[in-house]
C-alpha cells in the first residue's frame, strides 16, 4: 500500500488550514478520548487511520488540517452537506418550537402530505427518529394487521440496529452477531443475477427475457418459503426487502420481481414492506422511490424511509394505508416523543423543496447515465471489475480476482479505497457480504466533473495495482 501511495503521490489540498474548525486539539488526542469514552464496538470509517471532519459543504468534507475531499459516501446528506436552505429551515424552527409530537403542529401534517403526494396508493404516515425505528414499527404494523408473526427477508439484508431489526438482518446475524436469527425469520435468496443463486452469464446481463426469468426464479423461492411456513401452521406477517439492496452489495432486483413476490405474499395473507431508508427521495433518478423504478404497477403495503429525508437531521417515517395503521397497538395508542417533531419536519420539508427547486430528480438521472458510461468504459479496461450495477447516484463496482469464477477481491477493494483517499482526496467505501463492492452514493449535488474526477482516479489506482 505504501508503495502505491508513493507512486501516486500523497494527496494534499490547496484549501487553507484556516478553513478548518478553530478547535486546535489534534486528531491523536481526539482518538484517544474516543477510545476512552466511546464503546469499542462503535464502527468508524478507515479504522487504521480514521477520517476526522472539521467541516463539510455540499459534496465535500474537510479534514482536521483543512484538506478538501470529494465525498462519495454520504448518502445521508442527501442534497449536500450543510445545504444553506436546510440549515436555515432547521435554525428557524429551532427558534420557534421543538415541541413533543403530542401537541398539534402544522409542520407534521404538511410534511406527511408532501411525503404521501409521492406515494400513490398510500395515505397515512407515522413518524420515528431512525430507519431502525421505522422498520421495527413496520413489523409491528404488519403483525397487528395480519395477526401473523413470521417475516421473510432476503440474504445479506440490513434493516437496522435495534434488536428486532437485527433479527431481520442477515447482514448482522450471519456474521457473528450476538443477536441470532429467530425461528420466525425466514431468509430468501437475494435477487442478485451476478453473484446470487440464479445467475446470468456475462453475455446475458442485458437480455430482458433472461433477466425476467431469473427474477421469476427468485420470486418462486419466496413462494416456496411461504408454502413451507403455512404447512407448519405458521403465518407470514410481512416480506421485508430494501428497494435496492445497499449494504448487501448494491443489488438491483430484476424487473417484476417485487410484483411477483407481492402476488405470492398477499395470497398467504402477508404484507409487502419495502425499505427505502437508503434509496428514497430521488436517489435513483426520475422516480422518487426506488420501488417505482419499473412501471409495473407494484405498490407496497408499507414503505419505510429515513437517512436522506432530514439531510443529516434525525428523522424517519412509515407510510402505509389507514386500515393497516388503525390496527396498530390494539387498545394502546402510539406516540414517539421526537418522531416528527417540528424541527425534523422542517428539515424534511426543506429537503423535498430543494429536490424540486434544484431539479434533483432529473440531475440524478443524468448523472447516473454519465456514470454508467464512464464505469462501463472502466470495466472494459480492467479485468478486476466483474460487474457494474446501479441507477441514478446509487452504484456498485464488484471487484473480482477472476471474471470467470467471480471470486470476490476484498483485498483489492480495501486497498483501492485507501489509495483513493490518500492519493486523490476521494472518499469511497467498500461493502457487501465479501467487502468487495465499491459503493458510490454521494450527495445529489454530485456533478459531471466529480464523476470524471472519481473515475479517472479509480482508473489510475487500478492500473497501478494490477501491473
Amino acid at each position: 500500500m505504501s508503495t502505491l501511495v508513493n507512486a501516486l503521490g500523497f494527496f494534499t489540498s490547496s484549501t487553507p488550514a484556516a478553513a478548518a474548525t478553530k478547535d486546535v486539539r489534534s486528531k491523536e488526542e481526539i482518538l484517544k478520548k474516543r477510545k476512552d469514552t466511546i464503546g469499542s464496538k462503535c464502527q468508524i470509517f478507515y479504522s487504521d487511520d480514521p477520517f476526522m471532519v472539521s467541516r463539510a459543504s455540499m459534496q465535500y468534507l474537510y479534514d482536521e488540517k483543512g484538506n478538501k475531499f470529494l465525498d462519495c459516501i454520504s448518502n445521508v446528506q442527501h442534497v449536500g452537506h450543510c445545504h444553506p436552505k436546510v440549515v436555515d429551515a432547521i435554525t428557524k424552527q429551532l427558534s420557534t418550537s421543538t415541541c413533543n409530537v403530542r401537541f398539534v403542529s402544522t409542520q407534521l401534517t404538511d410534511c406527511a402530505e408532501q411525503i404521501l403526494s409521492t406515494l400513490p396508493g398510500l395515505d397515512t404516515v407515522l413518524f420515528c427518529n431512525s430507519g431502525s425505528e421505522a422498520n421495527d414499527l413496520a413489523l409491528r404494523l404488519a403483525r397487528d394487521y395480519t395477526k401473523h408473526k413470521d417475516a421473510i427477508v432476503i440474504e445479506h439484508a440490513y434493516h437496522g440496529h435495534v434488536t428486532t431489526t437485527m433479527e431481520l438482518s442477515p447482514y448482522k446475524f450471519d456474521h457473528g452477531s450476538t443477536v441470532s436469527q429467530p425461528e420466525w425469520v425466514h431468509v430468501a435468496p437475494c435477487p442478485d443475477v451476478f453473484r446470487g443463486k440464479h445467475r446470468l452469464a456475462d453475455n446475458e446481463l442485458t437480455d430482458e427475457e433472461k433477466l425476467y426469468a431469473a427474477g421469476k426464479q427468485y420470486s418462486d423461492d419466496v413462494k416456496n418459503i411461504l408454502d413451507d411456513v403455512e404447512s407448519r401452521e405458521r403465518g407470514v406477517a410481512a416480506y421485508f426487502a430494501e428497494a435496492l439492496q445497499s449494504c448487501g452489495g448494491q443489488v438491483i432486483p430484476p424487473k417484476d420481481y417485487f410484483k411477483d413476490v407481492a402476488s405470492h405474499v398477499r395470497k398467504h395473507g402477508g404484507l409487502m414492506v419495502i425499505d427505502e431508508v437508503q434509496t428514497g427521495f430521488g436517489r435513483i433518478g426520475r422516480k422518487y422511490w426506488a420501488h417505482q423504478l419499473y412501471d409495473d404497477g407494484f405498490i407496497p403495503d408499507i414503505v419505510t424511509m429515513g437517512k436522506p429525508m432530514g439531510n443529516g437531521f434525525p428523522v424517519s417515517a412509515v407510510a402505509t394505508r389507514k386500515e393497516i395503521a388503525d390496527a396498530l397497538g390494539g387498545e394502546v395508542g402510539y406516540f414517539n416523543t421526537y418522531g416528527g417533531n417540528p424541527v425534523a419536519c422542517a428539515a424534511v420539508i426543506s429537503v423535498m423543496k430543494i429536490v424540486k427547486d434544484e431539479n434533483l430528480l432529473e440531475h440524478s438521472q443524468a448523472m447516473g447515465e454519465k456514470l454508467e458510461v464512464a464505469l462501463r468504459d472502466l470495466q472494459k479496461k480492467h479485468e478486476c471489475i466483474g460487474d457494474i450495477r446501479g441507477v441514478g447516484l446509487f452504484w456498485g463496482i464488484d471487484l473480482v480476482k477472476d471474471r470467470q469464477t467471480r471470486e470476490p477481491d476484498q483485498k483489492l477493494a480495501i486497498a483501492t479505497i485507501l489509495a483513493l483517499r490518500k492519493s486523490f482526496g476521494i472518499l469511497l467505501n467498500a461493502d457487501g457480504p465479501y467487502t468487495n463492492i465499491l459503493k458510490i452514493k454521494p450527495p445529489l449535488c454530485f456533478n459531471s466533473d466529480n464523476i470524471m474526477e472519481t473515475v479517472t482516479a479509480l482508473d489510475q489506482v487500478l492500473t497501478l495495482m494490477n501491473r
